[in-house]
């Protein structure tokens, strides 16, 4: 049993409508999954994802009334996005320079074009020339011309006091294997690879002994890392054995999950890449209505109630 690679991130944002445009906007992404957070059907859980809404490409947000994070370690600390080859990140640098969200220009990174930058809340992003490997399913509904458009998940990167911990964890229960090592301004950052390795599928770790950060908007709540269906049952089993606290098995219509904290305190997911999004939407119509799984859905008309329009002048 190996993880395939990523599987979705999850950040917070205070102002969900803000988001939708930003993400659906100004990065072209496709808003797949409307629905909300099933342990807070108070807030909204977006999900955002390329054309076939694939697992390994979503960004998703739950919508929290929170105060912006403190920065600081124990903490996901960067999300890239991969893009296909460095003329994307040069075209993707003149138009998020042109919108206001990015000041530095791009730099070679680990071997890789990079272009860092932030959200309208602060949510710390990269765009990574990926090379162009791998699939791409681009959306038709995206403002980005499909030649230059977010291909998917790119590395994730963590900030921990005490990397060794958290490497254990990595290496001996979740079977990433130590790639490489590069530099940057903040000490050097380990690479750690899964399946068959590649931007898609790749946790960097960085060593940060600053004060734990305090999450809120603009911060990550939990990373997932993808495995086949069938491998669920087993993950269970090997979490067990190897005597890490979990919460059990986990339905979440859309994937199955099991969550866990690595020793410095970031919240993990493993979930499969099953059922999908098109389990209660056709493909087409993804995201343009609320979803909710059937234990919810006989609250539908108390949660829509509850839930602040996304687009003005609007229900939704």
């Amino acid at each position: 049993m190996h993880l395939t690679g990523l599987h979705h991130l999850t950040a917070v944002t205070a102002r969900a409508a803000e988001n939708v445009a930003f993400y659906t906007g100004t990065l072209g992404l496709r808003l797949v999954k409307k629905t909300v957070n099933q342990d807070d059907v108070s807030a909204y859980h977006l999900f955002y994802a390329d054309g076939l809404a694939s697992p390994g490409t979503d960004i998703t947000f739950f919508d929290w009334p929170a105060p912006p994070e403190r920065r600081g370690s124990n903490s996901i600390t960067r999300t890239h996005l991969r893009v296909p080859g460095e003329g994307a990140v040069a075209w993707w640098h003149a138009r998020l320079r042109e919108a206001g969200f990015v000041e530095a220009e791009p730099a070679l990174r680990d071997g890789r074009l990079t272009l860092d930058f932030e959200d309208p809340e602060g949510q710390r992003l990269a765009l990574v020339d990926d090379g162009g490997t791998g699939p791409e399913h681009p959306w038709d509904g995206s403002p980005v011309p499909a030649a230059y458009q977010i291909r998917g998940l790119g590395p994730i990167r963590l900030s921990v006091p005490d990397p060794a911990r958290t490497a254990a964890v990595l290496t001996e229960v979740l079977g990433m294997r130590r790639d490489r090592v590069f530099e940057t301004g903040d000490g050097p950052v380990a690479v750690y690879a899964m399946g068959p390795g590649g931007p898609a599928a790749e946790v960097q770790l960085l060593a940060d002994r600053s004060a734990p950060a305090r999450q809120g908007a603009g911060a990550v709540h939990h990373v997932a890392f993808r495995i086949p269906d069938a491998d669920y049952g087993g993950w269970a089993d090997r979490l067990k054995a190897a005597r890490v606290p979990t919460s059990g098995p986990v339905d979440r219509y859309y994937f199955r999950s099991l969550y866990f904290r690595e020793p410095n305190g970031i919240l993990f997911e493993i979930a499969t890449d099953g059922p999908g999004f098109t389990a209660d939407e056709p493909l087409e119509t993804l995201g343009d209505r609320l979803a909710l799984p059937p234990f919810l859905e006989p609250r539908r008309a108390e949660i829509e109630a509850g839930l602040k329009p996304l687009h003005p002048g609007t229900a939704g």
